[in-house]
């Protein structure tokens, strides 16, 4: 073990994305200015909403604003890479905090971990999840599975990753996933009907393999103790 610290935080309910947002911002200041002690990794689940990251295009939305208004459907534009992607109960979304000066400054190293850690977990459930040499994310088969799209700030990350658990997959009808025309998107509960399977289960590997993959002890954290 390499004596580092990852301090996990586990959010309760359905997290406005946009405060989620904001403490991701702070978070990451935080941590690049030496204020933060250890590396953070944020566990949450979104309400339905739509962001497109900086290399998005907006006709990747696939219906009018008008009909995401009336479904209550938020659109945020923001820092991540990537394109357009969806959020929504059910999704397990991961925003790690993590100073790459500690472990590697390699953005693709980092992205390959990060993929590496789901597919860990998704193993736990006897899913057999893979990459595809060309785009970032995991798939089971031909079927995407967890998206991933980050911001690194003077090595500092943001951002992260989602995970689609039991997650409604028409929603991503409203979108061109991540940009690739005729993508399936899946869910563990698809890969697996019938079995009983929870966000809060499926985050407890992803705690697990997270530690193993950076090879960092994971400590648990209530929000109030990062201020």
């Amino acid at each position: 073990m390499s004596g580092r610290i990852c301090k996990l935080v586990r959010l309760p309910g359905l997290t406005d994305y946009g405060e989620a947002l904001a403490l991701q911002r702070r978070l990451a200041r935080q941590r690049v200015a030496g204020q933060l002690e250890a590396d953070i990794l944020l566990l949450l689940e979104h309400g339905r909403v739509i962001t497109l990251g900086r290399g998005a295009r907006k006709s990747n939305i696939t219906v009018p604003t008008e009909f995401l208004e009336r479904k209550g459907i938020e659109v945020h534009e923001v820092e991540r890479g990537g394109d357009v992607t969806y959020h929504g109960p059910g999704q397990l979304v991961g925003y790690p905090i993590i100073d790459l000066t500690r472990h590697k400054q390699d953005l693709h190293w980092y992205l390959r971990r990060l993929e590496e850690v789901l597919i860990r977990s998704l193993a736990a459930y006897d899913i057999l999840a893979r990459r595809i040499p060309s785009f970032t994310g995991v798939w089971v088969g031909d079927r995407k599975i967890a998206s991933i799209g980050v911001h690194v700030t003077r090595w500092v990350t943001f951002h992260g990753f989602a995970l689609n658990v039991t997650t409604d997959l028409s929603d991503f009808e409203l979108i061109v996933p991540c940009g690739i025309d005729d993508v399936n998107m899946t869910s563990v509960a698809k890969e697996m009907p019938g079995a009983p399977i929870s966000v809060s289960e499926v985050s407890e590997h992803v705690s697990r393999c997270w530690g193993e993959v950076f090879d960092v002890l994971i400590q648990t954290a209530a929000l109030r103790d990062l201020q």
